[in-house]
């Protein structure tokens, strides 16, 4: 098994991103705000004619919620629509040859609601995101 992966930093935590939900990389701004939005949701964005809902990734975990400066998003496709999914950093596209692993240490519970599990990254362990949990958000929105 040899999947590839992007590796992001999310709230100073380095993680995988399936490549295989991963369209493109993309620097935002002007961010519209859409009334009475789950937290987790920054707003709306235009890329390319098309209207993406932004995810706030840092607020999804729990934390406070970004300003709308300019970010930098990982545009993904999840069950045929497309979002925008704040990152602080990303680094690079790896193939990874194996399945993930069990969690070394308890999670947060942001964490522990979008990592799947662990994968080795030239002795580095990543977590690996569950990206259409992430853009459904928190559990207690999911009602």
């Amino acid at each position: 098994m040899n999947d590839l992966y992007l590796i992001v930093e999310i709230a100073g935590q380095r993680a995988l991103l399936p490549a295989a939900f991963v369209e493109s990389v993309v620097e935002i701004e002007d961010i519209a705000p859409v009334p009475c939005a789950p937290p987790h949701v920054l707003g709306l964005f235009a890329l390319r004619s098309r209207v993406l809902t932004v995810i706030d990734t840092i607020a999804a975990l729990g934390g406070e919620r970004g300003a709308r400066g300019e970010k930098q998003a990982v545009i993904v496709h999840v069950d045929g629509h497309l979002y925008g999914v704040l990152v602080d950093d990303v680094d690079d596209v790896v193939a990874i040859e194996a399945a993930p692993s069990q969690f070394r240490a308890p999670l947060s519970a942001g964490w522990a609601r979008y990592a799947t599990g662990v994968l080795d990254h030239e002795g580095e362990p990543l977590l690996l995101v569950d990206v259409a949990a992430l853009i459904a958000g928190p559990l207690d929105m999911a009602a």
